[in-house]
């Protein structure tokens, strides 16, 4: 009897020893298989953050009684998150149940519209493009932000790479980009500079999508920024042509038409003295501050090479011009485009 009562003891002391390593096992020990990034939506709920998170994971019984005991099913925050080698279960638990997500990285470049904006955010942060465009186009939020209009109110997003947390709201998203578009500014004595061309932030961003929709040759925006002030301080139409493109919403136009110079739109510069009402796309950095260190020259006219080469011949008389004119649609109408 007493070695059958000690055999019973002993058996439990190794029961409850293992029971006891497999609680550490589970609940302390790595609980990941492998690194994965999970994504949560604010749309999800807790069986979707279940499918996302347990076939990346070791130990669910251990998971389940956590997350029961801190009632995660309720409490569970959406957000974009990573599970690395070296978590345990009760990390990765209150990692969701803290909302302890890891930022994004958002970049915006080579955008034409809003609404183009807002597809290309809608899949990088937790918000359809129909949320973006509505927060895009507020006339309320432009106000806000000392912005005429939404159009006007595009010009605070500066192409670059930006952390986000990926559960960022979209009013969120612009009042963020507005601070950025305040500290660019407040950079490299922009707000001094742009003082030279007479020109408003607004009105050098408008500029700068021009310049840029012209050329991407970073060494030749300057002087064809130069060229766009000389026409502005003389009263000259401006006469570029990616703003007839734009008036048109036709970003696949090849060859600018006579005909195209007759649409009406407050965009077009060929029958509107001066600026566009707002940028026709978001200009790079590189445009930006071509505006800002605009070469100064007697240039009234440039044209694009013959030869293809992505830079511009330029002229200060009508004459020089229709001479680099008639060059370069004669190798258009060699290269048949049309």
């Amino acid at each position: 009897m007493k070695k059958t009562l000690i055999s019973i003891f002993v058996a439990a002391l190794v029961i409850g020893a293992a029971a006891a390593t497999w609680g550490i096992i589970s609940f302390k020990g790595n609980a990941v298989k492998e690194r994965a990034e999970l994504f949560i939506s604010k749309r999800s709920d807790y069986t979707a953050l279940l499918d996302s998170v347990k076939p990346r994971i070791k130990h669910h019984f251990a998971f389940d009684l956590y997350a029961e005991r801190l009632n995660l099913k309720e409490t569970f925050k959406a957000g974009h998150y990573i599970v690395e080698d070296g978590m345990n279960v009760i990390d990765i638990v209150r990692m969701f149940k803290l909302g302890l997500q890891t930022p994004v990285n958002v970049t915006m470049n080579n955008v034409k519209t809003p609404a183009y904006l807002a597809g290309k955010l809608a899949k990088q942060i937790d918000a359809d493009s129909t949320e973006l465009v509505k927060v895009l186009s507020s006339k309320e939020l432009a106000k806000e932000l000392g912005f005429d209009n939404p159009l006007t109110m595009f010009s605070i997003f500066i192409p670059n790479t930006y952390e986000f947390y990926w559960t960022v709201t979209p009013k969120e998203f612009v009042e963020r980009m507005y601070k950025e578009y305040k500290d660019f500014w407040a950079k490299n004595n922009r707000d001094e500079k742009r003082k030279r061309s007479g020109l408003n932030r607004v009105e050098v961003s408008t500029l700068a999508s021009i310049v840029y929709e012209e050329t991407r040759k970073v060494d030749e925006m300057p002087r064809i920024a130069g060229v766009y002030v000389n026409r502005l301080k003389k009263g000259i139409p401006l006469q570029a042509d990616p703003t007839i493109k734009y008036a048109m919403q036709d970003f696949g136009l090849r060859r600018i038409l006579y005909r195209h110079l007759k649409y009406e739109s407050p965009y077009n510069t060929y029958i509107n003295r001066g600026l566009p009402p707002s940028p026709i796309c978001m200009p790079s950095i590189d445009a930006i501050d071509a505006v800002l260190n605009f070469e100064k020259h007697d240039y009234i006219f440039f044209c694009a090479r013959p030869t293809f080469d992505g830079y511009h011949n330029f002229a200060r008389t009508l004459s020089e011009h229709n001479a680099n004119a008639k060059a370069y649609q004669r190798e258009l109408n060699k290269r048949k485009i049309k």
